[in-house]
């Protein structure tokens, strides 16, 4: 049967939708004044994996925008699976977890001195008649391809396929309308060798109307394998320059960092000028494009780790344990009777301590500086970790002790030091900021006079 409609690829917009179609800290005070969320980044996908075990559920987010009825997704799998382990959440969820794990700016306002103590995304068409589907089947078989199952998920309609080999899976997504980019045989070809189903998701425009919303839910899926991984090489082949991800695993255990790929710690901590408040955005995306081209584009960084129990300070309240239990945290709330296919839902209490460490990893990457999919790893390191950014108000009142003398006169130079940080965190140049900060009232030690006549004859030796 002849295909008239044309289906063509585009970047990907969510994690595995991209690759396809007790320690620590000490507490500090402060003022928790802004964050760094996924909002600041284009083309950011975001995916929360629960690893416990085996035992994993994938949460996958994106920022797909552009009508429904175009929208696909083909997700490299382990096994192939049952409806139950495929559900569908909600949106808040996910940007809850990402405004509590975000980096944060706080300040602190100085005391008185005279008082201070020393996927691959494709377009797709409505569903194929019956008769058609029936067709399909029959030529299914000759290109080495089976559908495993088939669901409608809430507005989704997935399909679970196995392949024989790379060349009859391209065929049969090509005669099922959809352009591969260059070099999908190849990728497909590796994960078919590793034995690897291919979850496909359309939407049902039926079931999406239904909904009342003009926007897609993430997807969900839970499964059990030996692998801890994340599957990004599709997702690349046709990407539009580099894509970011946002990483948020959820364990008992501690922290998680990626075994193939270098696990960095972004720079945290640093005393920047108090202008940045108005435009902490800016910052943050500056600092991180500066880390990346640091680390040679490769590094995967980590932004966040922390036990679920508290924070400090807190950017969002934590998660609840009903927020926890949708995203496969099955032991939340002291549970630990469900097992797979998907944690059931029931009433749990909400409050107290959250039995579960959170970590945030972010990346931006394409084909050429990822050209592998991301293996992790989950370790025993429960050691609290943020990125977090510091501003320090001067105090501006009337205090004339000696002490409030020797606390202005520290002043310029403390302004100097939160210029040279910035600079070097961000790249940006140093004069451009003394700039910024004396049009904001810090002002800066006058330059060092050149005593020319030292280069002659050195420093003076003489004792009178």
């Amino acid at each position: 049967m002849k295909r008239s409609i044309k289906k063509t690829m585009i970047a990907a917009a969510s994690g595995l939708a991209v690759i396809a179609m007790t320690g620590g800290a000490v507490a500090f005070c402060g003022f928790y004044v802004a964050k760094a969320d996924t909002k600041l980044f284009n083309k950011a996908s975001k995916v929360a994996i629960m690893r416990d075990n085996d035992r994993t559920v994938i949460t996958m987010s994106n920022d797909y925008q552009g009508e429904l009825k175009e929208f696909a997704m083909v997700v490299p799998v382990p096994v192939v699976l049952e409806e139950g382990q495929i559900h569908v959440t909600d949106n808040a969820i996910i940007d809850h977890l990402d405004a509590y794990t975000s980096p944060r700016l706080v300040e602190y306002f100085d005391e008185d001195p005279c008082t201070m103590n020393d996927e691959i995304m494709v377009t797709a068409s409505p569903a194929p008649s019956a008769k058609m589907a029936e067709a399909d089947r029959r030529g299914d078989a000759a290109l080495g391809v089976t559908v495993e199952a088939e669901y409608t998920v809430g507005e989704y309609d997935i399909q679970i396929l196995s392949a024989k080999e790379s060349g009859g899976l391209a065929a049969w997504l090509r005669l099922n309308g959809y352009k591969l980019p260059d070099g999908a045989d190849q990728t497909l070809g590796s994960y078919i060798k590793q034995g690897t189903k291919f979850f496909v998701a359309k939407i049902n425009l039926d079931e999406q109307a239904k909904t009342g919303l003009k926007y897609l839910r993430p997807l969900q899926i839970a499964f059990e394998s030996r692998k801890f991984m994340l599957p990004i090489r599709l997702g690349t082949l046709n990407a539009d320059g580099k894509q970011e991800l946002f990483v948020f695993a959820l364990t008992r255990d501690g922290r998680v960092e990626t075994t193939n790929y270098r696990t960095v710690k972004l720079p945290t901590g640093s005393t920047i000028p108090t202008y940045v408040k108005d435009e902490f955005g800016e910052f943050y995306k500056a600092m991180f494009a500066e880390q990346v081209e640091r680390e040679s584009e490769n590094a995967v960084f980590l932004e966040y780790a922390w036990d679920m129990n508290w924070c400090d300070p807190c950017a969002a309240d934590p998660m609840s344990a009903d927020e926890l239990r949708e995203l496969g945290v099955y032991w939340s709330g002291g549970g630990e009777d469900d097992i797979l296919p998907m944690p059931r839902r029931r009433p749990i209490p909400s409050g107290g301590a959250q039995d579960v460490f959170v970590t945030r990893l972010h990346l931006s990457y394409d084909a050429a500086h990822f050209p592998e999919d991301l293996m992790f790893k989950t370790t025993g390191d429960r050691e609290n970790f943020q990125g977090r950014y510091v501003m320090r108000h001067p105090y501006k009142g009337d205090a004339k002790c000696e002490a409030a003398k020797q606390y202005r006169a520290s002043l310029p130079k403390r302004y100097e030091e939160e210029a040279q940080s910035l600079a070097n965190l961000t790249g940006w140049d140093i004069d451009d900021i003394r700039g910024k900060m004396k049009g904001s009232g810090q002002s800066f030690p006058p330059p060092a006079k050149d005593k020319w006549w030292e280069k002659i004859w050195g420093k003076s030796d003489n004792k009178g």
